[in-house]
């Protein structure tokens, strides 16, 4: 019998165990909610209990369990694969999602003289750069490191026919040579965008899968200003080609396809999802 190709069944994500950092908020949410929705059991992970026990209300079928934790804590990470390892046994899937923003050129004209870009990026702390590594690129590295063993029982187990996998949320700001969201933001992006990649190919012996996604501007935290001017002046083509934000289908489709069967081939890949704005700025990608 030959192999379906229904989408019913290619996209199909019923059972997966999934773990999200950043899960109550932003795209970790949509993440979240996307598995949820259709039929995964979903766990998430994040600092604020209040925005935890928000997100867990939308669960569509009761299966959005929140941990408290923060990444950068290696103690609350060891925790997390602790509890689900307890009530399941293994995990099939970890998203690595939480992230920050840094300091950036906002505030600065754009007429700005060389004296005035010297004092604004010269007033930068150290900390401000390193708190946006530790979180974007060092927390999710310490989020995959935390679930190896689950993962590989996750494939043990083989309760889905694909094999385990970890997924980060990176960003169009590490392939844009426009700072954007700030120096240290894009950097860390393409700092962790590297990471996966070289963990695709550390993790080829374990049948552990590693890929990335890189959005551009869709609704969070860090995104609110922008979203709501664009609302009032709406997405000219040379910004975003698409002309709007990505919304929680486009998140989606691109979850569902990575987490399912239709994703099963793919390992080491970046999938942007972006409405095609690398395509109209100075890009590396």
């Amino acid at each position: 019998m030959s192999a379906s190709i229904q989408s019913g069944e290619l996209f199909d994500v019923k059972g997966l165990i999934a773990f999200v950092t950043g899960g109550a908020t932003g795209i970790g949410l949509l993440i979240a909610q996307a598995l949820e929705a259709n039929g995964a059991i979903v766990y998430i992970f994040g600092r604020r209990q209040q925005s935890l026990d928000q997100a867990v209300k939308t669960a569509k079928n009761g299966n959005i369990h929140a941990i408290q934790g923060d990444v950068t804590n290696k103690a609350d990470l060891e925790r997390a694969a602790k509890q689900i390892q307890s009530a399941h046994g293994y995990i099939n899937i970890v998203f690595a999602n939480a992230g920050i923003g840094g300091p950036s050129l906002a505030g600065l004209k754009p007429e700005a003289s060389i004296e005035e870009l010297q004092k604004h990026l010269w007033n930068w702390g150290a900390d401000d750069f390193t708190h946006t590594f530790a979180v974007n690129a060092t927390g999710a590295f310490n989020t995959v490191a935390a679930f190896l063993q689950l993962l590989d029982l996750g494939n043990k187990q083989g309760n889905v026919s694909q094999k385990s996998q970890v997924v980060v949320t990176s960003s169009i700001g590490a392939f844009n040579r426009r700072p954007g969201l700030g120096y240290s933001y894009s950097a860390s992006k393409a700092a962790v965008t590297h990471i996966f990649k070289q963990l695709a190919t550390t993790l080829v012996p374990y049948d552990i899968r590693a890929n990335i996604i890189a959005p551009g501007f869709y609704p969070s935290e860090l995104t609110v200003k922008t979203l709501e001017e664009r609302e009032k002046t709406g997405w000219s083509k040379s910004e975003v080609p698409a002309q709007r934000a990505g919304d929680a289908q486009d998140i989606a489709g691109s979850v569902l396809y990575l987490a399912s069967r239709a994703g099963s081939y793919v390992n080491g890949n970046v999938l942007v999802t972006d409405g095609g704005r690398l395509g109209v700025f100075p890009a590396t990608y």
